[in-house]
Order: C-alpha cells, then sequence, then structure tokens
C-alpha cells in the first residue's frame, strides 16, 4: 500500500479514535517546511509523536546534517538528542525539495520566515512559494497547517485562493488551520510539548477539529480552538504587539528616572506586585525576528490609523541612540569625547544565550559610536564574529588586556559575570540591563530606567 492509500484524517469517515490512532502510528505522514530554529525542533517533536515525518529545507548543508543525525541549530536543549534519535529511528528526514515532501504528505507544517522588508511591508514571499510546493502534492483529505506569524487575514485572502487555485482541488476537499507557533529560543521542545497552551483555527469547523486532533497529540497543554483562521493570526500578532507596546511604555518611564531622580527599575518591580500591573522592564532597544515586526503586520495590513502601535515602534527604535547619548554624557562628565575614546560593547544578539542578530539593538549601538569617532570592540560569547557590526570583535578572556574609557551593557549574557570588572582602570558604564552591580568599583555607573 503506498502512502497515498494510507488514512487521511480531513472530511474521513473514521471514528476520531480511529484518526488518533492512525496519526499515532504513522499511517498520517507529515511534512514540515522550513527546518530552522523553530521548524526542526517542531519537526523533531512530530517525528517522536507520529514516527513519520520528512521535513524540507532549501539549504542543502541543513538537510544533509538532518539525515546524518545532526542538529544544526544550537544552544537549544535536548534538540541535538532528539533529532539524533528519531533519524536513527527512520521517523524523520529530510529533503531539499518542498514539492517532493509535499508529494506523500498528508499533513503539511509551513514555519518559514514571515520578515518586512527595508520599507516595514510584511514579506510573504517565502511563504507564498511553500504553498505554491504544498498545491503541487495537495490531495483530497489533506490538511495544511500555518505555524508562521502573519498580518490577519493572510489565510483567507490569499493563502486558501493561492492553494485552492493552484491544487485544482474545490474548497471541501482539503482543509487549512493556522495554530501559530508559540516558541522561544532556548526552549522550543518545552515550548512546543506544552510550555503553554496551542491555539488552533480553521478555515471551517472540519479545519479546526483535525488541527485540534493533531496538537492534542503534540501538547500536553490545552488546546485552545478560537472561532476561524484569522482569530488564530490575530492571537499570535497581538501577542508580540502587547510586548512592544509594554516595553514602549517602559522606556519612556525609564526616561523620567534623570529628572525624577528615582530608579524607575524600582518603581516597576513595585508596581507590579499588584496584580492588575504588569510593566515589562526598559532597555537599550527591542530586538529579534519577532517584536519589532509584528506591529507592521498590523499597521501595514489594515487601512487604518494606529498611533499607538506608530509610537511604540518610534520609542523602542530610539532606544539605541539614547543609551548611545548618555555613553557621550558620562564621558563628557569626565571630560573626554567620545570621538576619541575606546568603547566595549557587551552583548551583540538580541536575546542572552541567543545566536539571533536580527534587529538587535547592539547593531545601530555600534554603528552610531562608531560615527561619532569611537573605537569599538565587542564581546559577545554566542557569536563567532562580529560581521555587519561596526566593532572589533573581542574574545571574553582577552578584555583585560585592553584599556576602555566605556562600556555598553546591551545583552547580558551568562558568561559576562565572570568579567573582572576590577581589572580596569576606571570608565564609564552604561548598563543597558540593570543586572550590573559596581557599586563596590570606581566605575561611573548609569543604568537606563537606575537612579
Amino acid at each position: 500500500m503506498s502512502l497515498r492509500e494510507q488514512t487521511t484524517l480531513y472530511a474521513s469517515d473514521a471514528t476520531t479514535e480511529e484518526q488518533r490512532e492512525a496519526f499515532l502510528s504513522g499511517d498520517i505522514p507529515v511534512a514540515v517546511y522550513g527546518l530552522g530554529k523553530m521548524g526542526l525542533p517542531l519537526a523533531a517533536v512530530y517525528a517522536e509523536t507520529c514516527g513519520n515525518v520528512v521535513g524540507a529545507d532549501i539549504d542543502p548543508d541543513v538537510v544533509s546534517a538532518v539525515n546524518r543525525g545532526d542538529c544544526h541549530v544550537q544552544r537549544e536543549p535536548g534538540l541535538d538528542e532528539l533529532v539524533s534519535e528519531t533519524v536513527a529511528a527512520g521517523a524523520l528526514s529530510a529533503v531539499e525539495s518542498p514539492t517532493e515532501a509535499a508529494r506523500d504528505a498528508t499533513i503539511h507544517v509551513a514555519i518559514v520566515p514571515t520578515p518586512i522588508t527595508d520599507d516595514d511591508e510584511p514579506d510573504l514571499a517565502i511563504l507564498q512559494s511553500v504553498m505554491e510546493s504544498i498545491a503541487a502534492g495537495l490531495t483530497p483529505g489533506d490538511l495544511v497547517v500555518v505555524e508562521c506569524t502573519v498580518p490577519p487575514g493572510t489565510t483567507r485572502d490569499l493563502l486558501l485562493p493561492m492553494l485552492e487555485a493552484e491544487s485544482d482541488l474545490s474548497r471541501e476537499e482539503f482543509g487549512v488551520a493556522v495554530c501559530p507557533e508559540r516558541t522561544s529560543s532556548g526552549r522550543a521542545l518545552q515550548d512546543i510539548r506544552g510550555a503553554y497552551p496551542k491555539v488552533v483555527g480553521g478555515v471551517d469547523e472540519e479545519s479546526t477539529r483535525v488541527a485540534e486532533l493533531v496538537y492534542g497529540e503534540l501538547t500536553a497543554n490545552e488546546v485552545i480552538a478560537v472561532p476561524n483562521e484569522t482569530t488564530a493570526e490575530a492571537v499570535k500578532v497581538f501577542e508580540g504587539v502587547y510586548r512592544d507596546v509594554n516595553i514602549a511604555l517602559a522606556n519612556e518611564l525609564a526616561k523620567i528616572a534623570d529628572a525624577a531622580d528615582i530608579s524607575v527599575n524600582e518603581a516597576i518591580e513595585t508596581a507590579n506586585t499588584q496584580p492588575f500591573c504588569d510593566i515589562h522592564k526598559p532597555g537599550p532597544g527591542v530586538g529579534g525576528h519577532c517584536i519589532p515586526y509584528y506591529p507592521y503586520f498590523l499597521i501595514r495590513q489594515f487601512d487604518e490609523e494606529f498611533p499607538l502601535l506608530t509610537t511604540a515602534r518610534e520609542v523602542n527604535d530610539s532606544m539605541p541612540a539614547f543609551t548611545v547619548e548618555k555613553v557621550a554624557e558620562l564621558l563628557s562628565e569626565e571630560e573626554k569625547s567620545v570621538s576619541d575614546s575606546r568603547v566595549l560593547v557587551l552583548g551583540l544578539t538580541y536575546r542572552p544565550g541567543v545566536e539571533e542578530t536580527r534587529a538587535a539593538p547592539a547593531r545601530p549601538i555600534c554603528a552610531d559610536l562608531t560615527e561619532r569617532g569611537a573605537d569599538v570592540f565587542a564581546a559577545d560569547p554566542v557569536l563567532p564574529n562580529a560581521d555587519g557590526f561596526d566593532a572589533t570583535k573581542l574574545p571574553l578572556e582577552a578584555l583585560a588586556d585592553y584599556d576602555f574609557d566605556a562600556a555598553v551593557l546591551v545583552t547580558d549574557h551568562d558568561e559576562f559575570a565572570g568579567i573582572d570588572w576590577a581589572g580596569f582602570d576606571p570608565m564609564v558604564v552604561v548598563d543597558g540591563r540593570n543586572s550590573l552591580d559596581l557599586s563596590w568599583t570606581d566605575h561611573r555607573v548609569y543604568t537606563i530606567g537606575g537612579d
């Protein structure tokens, strides 16, 4: 019996229990499109659950690594072992051609990047390409799952019509559901397996039902079914927008600290003891491939004014310049100028322990310092080099060999706890994460939001 003669889930006459058993026994082949930082963990969890998964990725090095049982995603606890085990068991394999993966799959899961362009427009080109490949292999009874974050309305207005037109199937012959990933780097397996409830919403009731069934086996947490695919898309975007706006509020409050002569960090922590208050932490900027992008999934998608979202983006985008200005002010008080100074930037990635630099605040901070004439050096234990940053990268163990006039903590990697601050001559330090206690040193410290 070929794969195409196996049981399907969408519009199946089998009982729910029979469908569940078919999925768990591997009779329902799964294709996961995109084997990146989020896609590979998802594919591995699917593989450990159902035992019949092929991952598609256009990077031949990624495909070769997976087929060897190797894991190219770093700093993801447990993923190395899970990939090795599932590949060895024949539960997981990889191909370069999305069309090849689609040919034999019954469940198609898209989890590819959806960035923004230089003009802040959502860039769905990769996702659209994947949908074209899925459409080429789509057959009656298949389910297409969108785990990517997209502007609300994308599946209804763009992806579903594309799948119908290019597959030559009628609307009732296949299912489509949005099940947005709710996963963070460094804890992907934990998140996928059930750290949070899973959200599913289909283009029809049957799509939602099948998605509930499938994800109910992947997660130990509850599965929340929302009314439709657009609601599911909105849930993920709203989560990111909430954080962006909240961080902007914290950053605005941080700028009050100097005039008010208070510690805004302490005020925020105390305010948050009240159950109706949950103010986030201020910092030198907002980075990563999620939070800085999601507001534009609303701003650019709808013909409306969104002054709050736009202002929040402006506030958060202003923080790198604010951080550099504080460096300049402190140096001036020491009768030094930025143009004659050697400045150490600590942390280039956007988050501690995560090898990701998209929209990282350190990039504009390094560029601004360099433009002002500073000699900029950087240390980051996660990144192998400082490509794309206006800085000379130094290993942590070499920092003591250099004299610096200033230091900026942008990302508080755990490894920075071992820095011997007493070994440096007195300098100015801007702590962007409220994580340094240098009161015992002669360094002049400014904490964003501090007193």
